[in-house]
């Protein structure tokens, strides 16, 4: 991932202009004075462009300058500084978070431009991410005081955000955090006194001033998450009037030296060494029996950081398969097992790439449909003036949340591996970009909670919310979705293992259901495997949908157009993803009812 960047936006532009209504997104009246259809291919363009010509060039530094930790002060290469300024002044910063701001994206464009930043370089886009989520946690619990105070420069990108959670005692269990949070003469002001590690952008020299989104424990919270608040703790004291102040003793201990995106500073930070670190309540102070309302402020935040989470494991495998692909093309080795003494060919022609190949495509295709169509549903819940119509939108989302953060993530890994493998022993050197890819994409199941967590959170709270309503909902519209492509032409097989896999799918919840009482243990233990026959299921209902319009394409275009071979890749995509990855729905389904306890019957002496 060089300046040799490799990437497209035909597949975007298919998403935006033929498979989802973008037209009624940009009808809204947030976007209608702005955008029309018109406009997307020109957005779409210039976004790539700038992320080969001006993203993608910094990735190099990133990975072999990275951020450094010298005489207690964090620094970035110095190409990530002019990148930093280029996107804020050409509207690829952080005023795009400003809900003021003249001519905002809506949110299916935004993503698409944040994927091809990602793919560039995956490492600098935290420093402008995290400002998004930390802003708008102080736009939404903030007072008008602290919005005066701190979104005029956290918009501009004249200060940067971050979330403040995780601790050496606790990662995912953050109901154990110790950080402490004391009382002062100002009710709204307290002394934070802890300690926070794997922050991400946490220190750097980008921005005069960092804002911390820290979650502590005041006085006499009740414990476990219960008890948490969420404070502002800027890395410079920031006076009333929005001027900078004194440090607010918030001290880099260190920064890790990890295995990928190696270009954003992962930080521990120490609040309050000298005691005179402060820290403004978001919302209010707990109540008389210790509650507080921190976690369910912070979740707003984690629950975009996971959807950014996603986008950027889908970004490196894109880029990781772009790579192969290219290879693939170029690289002559062997010969054609139909003509074994004809001429060496090109290893694109062999069977078992073209299979590793389109196993990445489906994957990717298929995260990138979830990913898009959970964007026009955050576009739904936030700008259509129908109240009904938001609000069926945000009981998509809450489904959707754990599946676009955990599946793609989860997946990478994965196809990243084959894209290696199709470059042979090259793909193992530094001196290809798909080891960096992989490097860098290992971190994603890990970030913003654990993919355990969000299969936990997914059959143990999404199945049931609303008495299961929501999750009943949700898999009603994608049943059918699969139903209205019954009589697809050429699409019989696959409408028969997606119909298999509807059936597949309710047997592991009745199952699940009938007996999780008597062993609570089957949910911990299978649930990751729900999660991601979950993300199959809509994945390949969403690439059948894709089918249906590709197929209607072909008929008015012909195969002699140019963008055939497009068409017929959306085809071929959708037919490999259904029949070679939707049947593991059944297998997983298989194991489930078997409901083998081996895995926790085992002696630890055992393992």
């Amino acid at each position: 991932m060089s300046s040799n960047f490799i990437y497209s936006n035909r597949d975007h532009k298919f998403i935006l202009k033929e498979w989802l209504n973008t037209e009624k997104i940009l009808n809204f009246d947030a976007f209608k004075d702005n955008y029309e259809m018109d406009d997307i291919d020109m957005i779409l363009d210039e976004g790539l462009k700038v992320a080969k010509e001006v993203v993608a060039p910094t990735n190099i530094d990133g990975d072999k300058i990275g951020a450094k930790f010298e005489d207690g002060k964090v620094t970035t290469p110095p190409s990530f500084h002019k990148l930093y300024q280029f996107m804020q002044e050409n509207g690829y910063g952080n005023s795009q978070f400003d809900p003021d701001e003249e001519g905002k994206l809506p949110t299916l464009l935004h993503i698409a431009l944040e994927e091809f930043f990602n793919a560039a370089n995956p490492a600098f886009h935290p420093y402008i991410g995290l400002a998004k989520g930390a802003s708008n946690l102080i736009e939404l619990f903030g007072t008008e005081e602290d919005k005066k105070r701190f979104l005029p420069k956290m918009y501009s990108g004249e200060w940067s955000g971050t979330m403040c959670l995780t601790e050496p005692c606790c990662g995912s269990d953050v109901g154990e955090i110790t950080t402490k949070a004391f009382a002062t003469e100002d009710p709204r002001v307290y002394k934070i006194k802890g300690t926070k590690c794997f922050i991400t952008a946490g220190d750097h020299d980008l921005t005069e001033n960092i804002i911390h989104l820290l979650l502590a424990k005041c006085e006499g919270a009740a414990p476990g998450t219960k008890g948490i608040s969420l404070f502002i703790v800027p890395k410079i004291w920031v006076n009333e009037d929005g001027s900078l102040g004194e440090p607010n003793d918030v001290t880099t201990v260190a920064i890790e030296h990890k295995m990928g995106i190696k270009g954003s500073a992962t930080a521990m930070l120490s609040f309050g060494d000298e005691g005179t670190c402060r820290g403004i309540l978001l919302g209010n102070p707990p109540d008389e029996n210790g509650k507080a309302e921190g976690m369910a402020q912070m979740f707003v935040m984690m629950n975009g950081a996971r959807q950014g989470t996603g986008l950027t494991a889908m970004a490196i495998a894109q880029a990781a398969y772009n790579y192969a692909l290219q290879y693939a093309k170029e690289r002559v080795q062997g010969k054609s097992i139909s003509n074994p003494k004809g001429p060496r060919v090109r290893i694109i022609e062999h069977e078992d790439i073209r299979r590793m190949l389109l196993f990445q495509k489906s994957i990717i295709e298929a995260s990138r449909a979830m990913i898009m169509k959970n964007s026009y549903y955050i576009d739904l819940s936030r700008y259509s003036n129908d109240p009904e119509e938001r609000k069926m939108a945000q009981r998509r989302i809450e489904v959707n949340n754990p599946l676009i953060k955990a599946y793609p993530s989860d997946m990478v890994w994965q196809t990243t591996a084959e894209a290696i493998q199709v470059h042979g022993g090259y793909g193992f050197t530094e001196e290809y970009p798909v080891a960096q890819c992989a490097r860098d994409s290992k971190i994603l199941s890990i970030w913003e909670g654990t993919n355990f967590i969000q299969s936990l959170d997914l059959v143990g709270r999404k199945w049931r919310l609303d008495n299961g309503k929501i999750f009943a909902e949700w898999f009603k519209e994608v049943a059918e979705s699969i139903e209205s492509n019954k009589d697809l032409e050429g699409f019989a097989r696959e409408y028969e293992i997606m119909s298999k896999a509807v059936g597949a799918y309710r047997e592991i919840q009745g199952f699940i259901a009938a007996n999780f009482a008597k062993n609570i243990k089957i949910v911990p233990l299978y649930s990751t495997r729900v999660l991601h026959a979950t993300a199959m299921l809509w994945g390949g209902s969403l690439l059948l949908e894709q089918a249906a319009v590709a197929l209607q394409k072909i008929q008015e275009l012909g195969e002699n157009h140019f963008d055939y071979p497009f068409y017929q890749g959306k085809v071929q995509t959708a037919r490999f993803y259904i029949r070679n990855i939707v049947p593991e729905i059944f297998k997983i389904a298989e194991i489930i009812k078997d409901c083998d306890t081996s895995a926790v019957d085992i002696l630890e002496e055992g393992l």
